[in-house]
């Protein structure tokens, strides 16, 4: 025989994330729920809810929650590419004049020994950034954006590195970057000591009542906010609008960036008190699809803040990350998403 009161309970628990939200609203109060004719029954003072056992509600928190984990893998996955940001071995600044690269003592960016005693020369000159062979002549198989090396004047845009030509050798993989006035290479090992002793990234229990739905109000003309990065330099970025939203009971704005005219995503930097002790302290990033009508248009927007995540600076000491601008710092906390990465 069926003990009601133990099904009841059962079902409760599973049923608590989607239910999360009325626990932290503060506005409503569970009075008391029963099991009749294979329903849940649960009263509230202003409307009662029905859900069917092992049917919409059930079905509805495994979804979500499934959702979740599955981009929490992704997540993980990206992190770990051969190319992603736990393979980045080191962040070299460029002075006027040659810079040698190579495995040989007499460089002045020492690569690891599985590179040739001397791959390359980069010059800065006048705001450009030239590839020279060495003596030796480039060695068989280098790259340049999947092509055998040759000397060029390599593409460096500011502050983006997206289209900022690969050099490859092997396993290594490197490439120039712009910060303001000044230029560095970005070295990267798809056989780094960081992915090598990858750790299991540390989360917060996913959490319904953190995915809402916001407002999206649209900025005519967009206008552009300057970026403070943690190595102190800063770039303009543009910001088509903001979401409004509310939490607790209270409202709250943020604004995004768009970071890649051509992607379909929003770029949010925040941060919110959690950083005090359990997650990144400079911020976390959290990635949009765009509103329903397009940024341009008003609209609505879902912010789900469980896909909160720690920036490549978690991670690295070699990644230069921007900071939250002051309005996307809330005075909330957002228990959801990604934890520290290290202690």
């Amino acid at each position: 025989m069926v003990d009601p009161k133990g099904l009841a309970s059962t079902l409760f628990e599973r049923l608590a994330p989607p239910l999360a939200w009325f626990s932290k609203s503060r506005t409503l109060k569970l009075y008391f729920f029963m099991i009749r004719r294979g329903q849940l029954l649960l009263i509230f003072p202003e409307f009662a809810l029905f859900c069917v056992l092992g049917a919409r509600c059930n079905a509805q928190t495994s979804d979500f929650a499934k959702d979740e984990l599955t981009w929490r893998s992704q997540h993980a996955a990206d992190l770990q590419k051969p190319d992603g940001w736990l393979s980045l071995i080191g962040l070299e600044w460029l002075q006027p004049g040659e810079t040698t690269l190579g495995s040989a003592k007499d460089n002045k960016i020492r690569l690891p020994e599985s590179a040739p005693p001397h791959l390359a020369l980069l010059k800065l000159e006048n705001g450009s950034v030239q590839l020279r062979a060495p003596k030796e002549g480039f060695p068989s198989g280098l790259q340049v954006a999947g092509m055998p090396a040759t000397e060029q004047v390599l593409r460096v845009e500011p502050d983006h590195d997206k289209l900022n030509p690969r050099i490859t050798y092997g396993n290594l993989n490197f490439y120039v970057i712009r910060r303001a006035d000044r230029f560095a290479v970005r070295i990267k090992d798809a056989k780094s000591p960081s992915l090598a002793e990858f750790q299991a990234l540390k989360w917060y229990p996913p959490d319904a009542a953190y995915k809402v739905m916001a407002k999206w109000v649209p900025y005519h003309p967009a206008k552009k906010i300057s970026l403070i990065t943690l190595i102190g330099t800063s770039y303009d970025q543009p910001v088509p609008g903001y979401a409004e939203f509310t939490l607790q009971g209270e409202a709250y704005r943020l604004e995004p960036v768009l970071e890649d005219p051509q992607s379909n995503k929003l770029f949010f930097i925040l941060k919110d008190v959690t950083s005090a002790d359990t997650t990144y302290p400079a911020c976390r990033f959290l990635y949009t699809p765009p509103p329903d009508h397009g940024v341009d248009r008003e609209g609505e927007l879902v912010l789900d803040f469980n896909h909160l995540e720690n920036p490549p600076c978690a991670y690295t000491p070699y990644a230069t990350c921007p900071l939250p601008p002051a309005g996307n710092r809330l005075p909330v906390a957002l228990p959801v998403g990604e934890q520290r990465y290290h202690k």
